[in-house]
């Protein structure tokens, strides 16, 4: 069993309107955009980062926001809900921001003696917000909404599975355990991780598979220290069976990549650059930077990516 993985690093979805991605994000749930970047392999289409002050792993949502795309199919072989910590007592309080801003999709209910209020996004994507305890990671409390009652950062996803077992199985090697089970959705859990250290399985045997599109996770990366642990991952998972990318350079952070037994698609990224590496911490977020294989390309760019109403 792996223990270089901490939790959840990122996890990355599908959009359609970027500025009205960005709006939902930074006004709605009041994070702080990070990063204002472009996908490596689709340039003119920009890659957003929403997280906390600084961008910790475990509290970093991106997108994609590729415009005219078509919606995103709920099904099998997907991460189904992603859902964020926040304070113990604050689902009033975001219970009613959610109503007076126009947000849909929102239900209370309890699970695993969790108190938890699911909304959806603005491309039907699956959200949901659980009071967890004693997460006393800081949130960003410049973004409308009070430090008191704010997002400390991800608490969870869940994956939708037909079969579940061999899933578990790479959970388990990948350093999770398992800590409950109510109905058919079973609960991993990694112990002393980075605070987003639960992954929970819902088996769903006759369901259709998922078809990607916007509202759609993309993928869902996992946290190591840095570039030294992410080799020793690799080549565990290799040795394994698995079939994972070599490491690639995402500016903030180096990845790799691999499919898993139940279809979603995996990452393992480092908490090493981090996102102030080309932007000091006051300022993340709003510069358009572009990766260094894209800069000639700023002026087009510049003219042709929507503008985001910050």
């Amino acid at each position: 069993m792996l223990d270089q993985i901490k939790g959840l690093h990122h996890v990355t979805s599908m959009a359609g309107d970027a500025r009205r991605n960005n709006d939902f994000f930074t006004h709605k749930l009041g994070l702080r955009r990070v990063k204002k970047t472009v996908n490596f392999d689709a340039p003119d289409v920009y890659h957003l980062y929403y997280a906390d002050e600084v961008g910790t792993p475990g509290s970093v949502m991106t997108y994609f926001p590729f415009p005219n795309i078509g919606k995103g199919r709920p099904g099998v072989g997907e991460v189904g809900t992603t859902v964020f910590s926040v304070p113990e007592g604050t689902l009033p309080y975001w219970e009613q921001r959610f109503a007076e801003q126009g947000v849909t999709g929102l239900a209370r209910e309890e699970k695993f003696g969790e108190k938890r209020l699911t909304f959806t996004g603005p491309d039907n994507d699956s959200f949901a917000l659980v009071e967890a305890k004693g997460d006393d990671r800081a949130p960003w409390a410049k973004g409308g909404v009070p430090g008191d009652d704010a997002i400390r950062g991800f608490h969870s996803v869940s994956l939708r599975l037909r079969d579940g077992g061999a899933t578990e199985e790479l959970l388990k090697f990948m350093g999770y355990e398992e800590a409950d089970r109510a109905g058919n959705i079973k609960r991993l859990a990694i112990k002393g991780g980075n605070g987003a250290n639960v992954v929970d399985i819902e088996t769903l045997p006759g369901a259709n598979v998922a078809g990607l599109g916007a509202g759609s996770v993309h993928h869902v990366a996992f946290a190591v220290e840095n570039r030294e642990k992410q080799l020793e991952v690799r080549k565990a998972l290799m040795d394994t069976g698995y079939q994972v990318t070599p490491v690639i350079d995402r500016d903030y952070f180096w990845a790799i990549y691999f499919r898993t037994p139940g279809g979603v698609l995996f990452e393992v990224a480092t908490n090493e650059p981090g996102f102030d590496r080309d932007e000091d911490t006051a300022h993340l977020g709003e510069a358009l930077k572009l990766p260094g294989q894209h800069a000639h390309m700023r002026p087009w760019l510049e003219q042709h990516l929507q503008p985001l109403d910050d």
